[in-house]
């Protein structure tokens, strides 16, 4: 009886055990095709100029960036650890490329420019190269381009050559302050699986503009001074006639501009007699930098061509460091419009420090401190200051 009971038994724990084995085995079986199809999730994302694009987020390995301001914005949210080729104007060892933004700050050469010379080329870059040179960045073996030549057509045909994903950027008429620029961080942030350091900038961004805002939000129009913004528009062809009436820095900081209701569309020229007799309205100039290096001459020839300036007589003339450099420096007209507020308002500003500004701003984007590399550029003139009317231009 015994020897059957101990028989019974043993049987009993051999079934016991197959069954619990039997149960563990499919658990995991399927855990790991589950973990497989997300980590290769195919999604299509439609890009800044409405293509949809098939992609696989935070898969690539291999990056090549096209056409005025695509290496910048991917410098935001990306890692240019990735990158396989830069264009010839980002890389700054060649002797043979375009020169002319040499001399003025461009952050993101500056915070990734080590990186960015040690790369081959993926096409000369410039604003004399309008076209993506598709040999050259097959040669640089990219499984991603992200690209800011904004042709529907041309955008596909690249795609096709190439047999990678064209992902095209844009930012919009007011640069950083624009919805596409914020949409432009939000599509690399899915992109490259890097959508928390894209809303974070997104963010900071909104806040920054919140925050001027809401510094002038309560000073009463009868109180602002009127303003001229010159020296706007393409590196080395703007001067003191080059303006903008609807200059996005001004909207948010509340700036009463002068050339208001006078019909110029983006950025564009006033006459030289318009200038003349607006001169007298003028409180405050604020100069771009960009534009010094045109002005300088003129002024040599005619020393009477600020005489109907108020501003210019007064000493009210300020150098905001230039915005645009192979496209838009988004993270300067950030701190150029924090400077122009404290320029206007210097009392509702009278706590913010343009160097520490700076420093934040360029620390958001780009993860590093660059007051100091920015202001040194030559064509910075030293950094943010208050125009010495009687020697500057001397």
């Amino acid at each position: 009886m015994k020897k059957l009971i101990a028989f019974l038994l043993a049987a009993c724990m051999l079934l016991s055990l197959c069954a619990c084995g039997t149960t563990a085995q499919p658990e995991t079986t399927t855990g790991a095709p589950t973990t497989e199809s997300t980590e290769t999730k195919e999604i299509t994302v439609t890009d800044m100029i409405g293509r949809e694009v098939t992609v696989v987020p935070g898969s690539y390995e291999s990056v090549v960036c096209v056409g005025a301001g695509a290496l910048r914005m991917y410098s935001y949210v990306g890692d240019v650890a990735l990158l396989s080729g830069v264009e010839d104007i980002d890389n700054t060892t060649l002797t043979e490329r375009p020169m002319m933004f040499d001399s003025v700050a461009r952050p993101y050469v500056q915070a990734f420019g080590e990186t960015f010379n040690t790369l081959p080329s993926c096409g000369v870059g410039g604003p004399m190269a309008q076209t993506a040179e598709a040999e050259k960045i097959l040669s640089c073996e990219p499984d991603i381009v992200i690209s800011e030549f904004e042709d529907v057509e041309k955008s596909n045909a690249l795609q096709e050559q190439l047999g990678v994903p064209v992902i095209t950027l844009a930012a919009g008429s007011d640069g950083v302050f624009d919805a596409k620029f914020a949409g432009s961080m939000e599509l690399l942030g899915k992109i490259f699986a890097e959508e928390e350091k894209a809303q974070q900038l997104v963010t900071f961004v909104k806040e920054q503009q919140a925050a001027i805002e809401a510094a002038v939000a309560d000073i009463p129009e009868e109180e602002k001074p009127s303003v001229y913004i010159c020296g706007l528009g393409n590196w080395g062809t703007t001067d003191h006639l080059m303006t903008a009436e609807n200059y996005s820095s001004f909207r948010v900081a509340g700036v009463k501009n002068v050339v208001s209701g006078l019909g110029i569309q983006g950025v564009g020229p006033i006459e030289e007699e318009k200038f003349v007799e607006l001169g007298a309205e003028m409180d405050i100039i604020i100069l771009d930098a960009a534009a010094v290096k045109n002005i300088k001459p003129l002024y040599a020839e005619d020393k009477t061509m600020f005489d109907t300036c108020k501003a210019w007589q007064e000493g009210e003339v300020y150098l905001e460091m230039a915005y645009n450099a192979y496209y838009t420096n988004y993270e300067i007209a950030l701190i150029n419009t924090w400077f122009i507020a404290k320029s206007v308002y210097p009392e509702a500003f009278a706590d913010v420090d343009m160097t520490e500004k700076t420093n934040e701003i360029t620390k958001m984007f780009l993860g590093v401190a660059l007051a100091e590399d920015i202001f040194a550029c030559p064509s910075s003139f030293g950094g943010y200051q208050k125009i010495d009317t009687a020697t500057f231009f001397s």
